[in-house]
């Protein structure tokens, strides 16, 4: 493996080291399952194998019993690679290995559950741990795929020193909630029992207990996490953010093709951007692009100066594009928008113009 770039060489290096230190302390092997999600002939299962203290639970508790605590704890993890693990789900069992961040991400075909909330049951040694797992169903067609940081939750990304005081420091009961986004989200879903939300984020898997409490907290739908790990890759000292989102946002689009797409994020970093790409590369799985836009000052934070974003306005999308401040102005203008989609999609059946359904900004 000596093609590996060498910060995941030393970085492999460091969690080992760690590991066996933390072993002779008495820390022990402990399973923390993610939020998975499938559809009527596959789930996907995720979860990351750790060591943790003696009787401390790794999985999220909920958001009365989750003490308040500061960010950079959710960073003391110590990752087991190479460790084999069972994933039982449905009347299926799948084997699978951590992979060098302790990480398991797998398909299980032909469960045999009903669409709706499940449990799946991931063991490592004789730790087991319940995996919640949404199965969506088939009759779906309208899901919310959802930013977190600035979309979700007032975060100022990337801009590190801000990044890293909201990440480290800050209590996580101190963190603020973008106003009006739950509301939307609950209200957007009561319209359409079979609608699912997925939350897709740069963010690291660290932060996904944290994260968890904090939308419980907040009274947001429950949903899939799909984050990321800060860790370098085998062939670079960074993953791509950017890249992750693409990846997963054509992964959803296979795995549910009737599935039209409210796609929801923020101007403070590159959401427009991967949204319109996505957009006009699948324009048949996207309904509508929701843009919460930054105020000048949270502009600034974010990128170091206002208003500076990447734009593909002048490109035919064929989906409508809503902006506000906040989740109370867009749901308002989404409403309208998938109203007029709608209307727009039946005075278009049958005809060759295709004008109509070209880029609108509400």
């Amino acid at each position: 493996m000596s093609h590996r770039h060498p910060a995941s060489r030393l970085e492999d290096a460091v969690n080992q080291t760690v590991a066996r230190r933390l072993a002779k302390r008495g820390w022990r092997l402990q399973v923390m399952p993610f939020m998975g999600y499938g559809g009527a002939d596959f789930a996907r299962i995720m979860g990351r194998v750790v060591l943790a203290k003696q009787g401390q639970p790794v999985t999220a508790p909920t958001a009365d019993e989750a003490p308040a605590r500061r960010g950079f704890r959710a960073f003391f993890t110590a990752p087991l690679a190479d460790v084999d693990v069972v994933v039982r789900c449905g009347g299926q069992t799948v084997a699978a290995t951590t992979d060098r961040g302790g990480y398991i991400d797998v398909e299980v075909r032909d469960h045999g559950f009903a669409p709706g909330w499940h449990t799946a049951t991931i063991t490592a040694q004789d730790v087991h741990a319940e995996a919640p797992v949404q199965i969506i169903s088939a009759e779906a067609r309208f899901g919310i795929i959802s930013d977190i940081d600035d979309t979700c939750l007032i975060t100022t990304l990337p801009r590190p020193m801000i990044a890293a005081w909201n990440t480290f420091v800050l209590e996580e009961t101190a963190r603020k909630v973008v106003p009006g986004m739950p509301a939307m989200y609950r209200s957007l879903l009561a319209a359409d029992p079979h609608a699912p939300i997925v939350y897709l984020s740069t963010g690291a898997w660290n932060t996904q207990p944290i994260l968890t409490r904090f939308f419980r907290r907040h009274g947001f739908p429950a949903g899939p996490l799909l984050l990321t790990d800060w860790g370098p890759t085998t062939d670079s000292i960074f993953r791509s953010g950017r890249e992750h989102k693409r990846s997963t946002l054509r992964r959803l689009a296979r795995e549910f093709p009737d599935i039209k797409w409210l796609l929801v994020g923020d101007d403070g970093q590159h959401d427009p951007v991967i949204y319109e790409e996505f957009a006009l590369e699948q324009p048949e799985h996207v309904e509508c692009i929701a843009i919460r836009q930054l105020t000048a000052t949270q502009q600034m934070l974010s990128h170091g100066h206002p208003l500076a974003r990447d734009d593909l306005r002048g490109r035919p999308v064929r989906v409508m594009v809503c902006e506000g401040p906040d989740g109370f102005a867009l749901h308002r203008l989404v409403r309208k928008a998938r109203a007029a989609f709608d209307e727009l999609a039946m005075s278009s059946t049958g005809s060759d113009d295709t004008a109509a359904l070209e880029q609108h900004h509400a």
